[in-house]
């Protein structure tokens, strides 16, 4: 765990008997529209704040894990059933994302970008400006910023 002058972000499950904390700067937050995330969470998109392993520390309770791919855990509580992570290893790195609704002040920690926006559903996008990525960030270059670039407006 990192210094404890350093940012603390918490949170836990609606029901408290799960309960985290991640020490240090998240690596980013962003909304996610997969269809993976959308049936973890019965929502139209997601919006996850990235931290890796190491920042990590489960303070109550112990989380249940299902294995919605090779490599990808999701975590929710075993008692109240909310979500709770987005968990893998990639490209060298143990990362868990955390959602933003389990986070005690969700709102000091706004997003930054949209990822599988090519999944989006068509009748949903958020008014903002964000950079929207077809799939995941990582060797590309956003392809629209608005919805109004998604009308033809922009």
């Amino acid at each position: 765990m990192a210094e404890p002058s350093e940012r603390r972000t918490d949170g836990g499950g609606m029901c408290g008997a799960i309960r985290y904390e991640a020490v240090g700067e998240p690596m980013v937050v962003a909304h996610c529209h997969c269809d993976s995330c959308r049936r973890h969470t019965g929502a139209p998109l997601v919006t996850l704040v990235s931290f890796e392993a190491s920042q990590v520390r489960f303070t109550e309770g112990s989380r249940k894990i299902y294995a919605s791919s090779p490599g990808v855990g999701r975590a929710f509580c075993g008692d109240c059933g909310t979500t709770l992570t987005w968990e893998s290893e990639q490209r060298g790195q143990s990362l868990i994302e955390f959602h933003i609704g389990t986070l005690d002040e969700p709102d000091a920690l706004p997003p930054s970008l949209q990822v599988f926006h090519g999944e989006r559903l068509a009748w949903f996008d958020t008014a903002d400006c964000l950079p929207r990525y077809r799939e995941g960030r990582h060797g590309t270059d956003p392809y629209r910023h608005t919805p109004a670039e998604l009308a033809g407006l922009g």
